[in-house]
């Protein structure tokens, strides 16, 4: 495997660790159209956090052939590669509906470079058939070539988890496919060069694709129904969380939490599923309720704060509110798809005024994706009410009274704070 060159295509949460991995062990050319990405980058600096800058600094190298990883917007310095791994985002729009877009870009970049008997590997989640039903003909027509004969392809789904640093990219066991069972051999031995986990070579691209798709929604599922339980016990006005640890201390109770369900996974991937089975005449009735059940949450949190504002005789319209956390997940810049707008929004609409706090999200990012502003050091100023929306580290050690006036509330949306407070899912 002495000949191997890879290209790396989207240089993001699952691009970067990913080249960074294989850097230390094959010449890789990072290409990324973002401008401003491949300058930090260069300059060892990860603003996602993802990879620690000593880490990144310790594989950068100025030639794109020397072992270590070359990066880029050049699509010529990609040429001479003969793997191609692609990385690239697969969100949904405003309707639900998957966005094929960065992927179907990123297939003509690389057809553009590709030669025979390269590999075009996919770990953008898809839809099962994806690959083989949208990328490759793109593939062929811009090349020229024909697929399965002059170059190939395999599928190697991404497992990344941001803001995890025990959990790494290669730590993590990874689902391996081929085009064909040479090919799927091939991109099995590439990864598991590099990948301390293991792998598991899949039969198919379509295996591969499916295994990907299922693991989020069946996370997806399983928070719906927590979440379901929590609405059900706080109209019985029992703790949801004293229930769940109740119940966990059977061998098989499943630990899951109540919550807001965002980021660029659990709450996206489970659309490509259910849009692939109506297009074959099935309409999924779990898959569907789960993600109706989970993106109500951020409405049930503000109503139910609105409650409990009532209940303590302060004013709804124009109230003070703290929104502790905007990112998708604890201790991580990821504002990807973030549920906690949600919540934001809808106090906005019963006339409250919020102020966001989040030491993590990178304001001119939350701003230009949501338009929402956000402070990066905790306000100067006490409120009616504190929101903790994102369970950063930051967040657990605050002295929520020296922010709160008298009359007030507090609500716990993680369930983490050790003191009493007013609501909790």
């Amino acid at each position: 495997m002495m000949d191997i060159k890879i290209a790396i295509i989207g240089l993001g949460y699952v691009g970067l660790p990913l080249a960074r991995l294989f850097a230390t062990k094959y010449p890789v050319v990072g290409f990324d159209i973002n401008e401003d990405r491949v300058a930090e980058l260069n300059q060892g600096i990860d603003s996602t956090l993802e990879v620690d800058n000593d880490t990144l600094k310790s594989v950068l190298v100025s030639n794109p052939l020397e072992t270590g990883l070359f990066c880029t917007t050049d699509i010529s310095a990609i040429k001479s590669c003969n793997y191609y791994i692609v990385t690239v985002p697969t969100p949904v729009d405003k309707n639900n509906k998957p966005n094929l877009t960065p992927l179907i870009k990123s297939s003509e970049t690389v057809g553009r470079v590709l030669k025979k008997n390269d590999v075009v590997i996919y770990e953008s989640t898809v839809y099962p058939g994806a690959t083989e039903e949208v990328c490759i003909p793109i593939l062929e027509k811009t090349s020229g070539l024909t697929f399965n004969t002059d170059f190939f392809a395999g599928y190697s789904p991404e497992r990344i988890n941001p803001g995890d640093k025990e959990h790494t990219v290669e730590k993590i066991l990874k689902v391996t496919s081929g085009s064909t069972p040479e090919i799927g051999k091939k991109v099995n031995d590439l990864y598991a060069s590099v990948i301390t986990a293991g792998t598991h070579l899949a039969p198919s691209i379509k295996v591969a694709e499916a295994a990907k798709v299922i693991e989020n929604s069946q996370r997806d599922i399983n928070i719906a129904f927590v979440n379901e339980l929590a609405k059900i016990f706080n109209l019985l006005d029992i703790d949801t969380q004293a229930v769940l640890e109740a119940a966990g201390t059977k061998w098989n109770f499943l630990p899951f939490k109540p919550g807001l369900v965002g980021g660029h996974c659990i709450g996206v991937d489970p659309y490509y599923l259910a849009q692939k089975a109506q297009e074959v005449g099935y309409h999924p009735e779990i898959i569907l309720a789960g993600r109706r059940m989970n993106d109500s949450m951020g409405h049930f949190v503000a109503s139910e704060v609105v409650k409990l504002l009532i209940q303590k005789d302060i004013k709804v319209k124009q109230a003070s509110l703290l929104v502790l956390g905007i990112t998708f997940k604890e201790n991580c810049p990821d504002v990807r798809n973030t549920k906690v707008v949600d919540v934001i929004q809808n106090l906005k609409d019963f006339g409250a005024h919020v102020t966001v706090f989040d030491p993590w999200a990178n304001p001119e990012e939350v701003f230009k994706e949501y338009g929402i502003k956000t402070v990066n050091k905790m306000p100067n100023a006490t409120f009616d009410g504190i929101v903790l929306a994102v369970a950063h580290q930051e967040f657990l050690t605050i002295d929520f009274c020296d922010y709160l006036h008298e009359k007030n509330v507090v609500y716990d949306v993680k369930g983490v704070l050790k003191c009493d407070v007013d609501g909790k899912l």
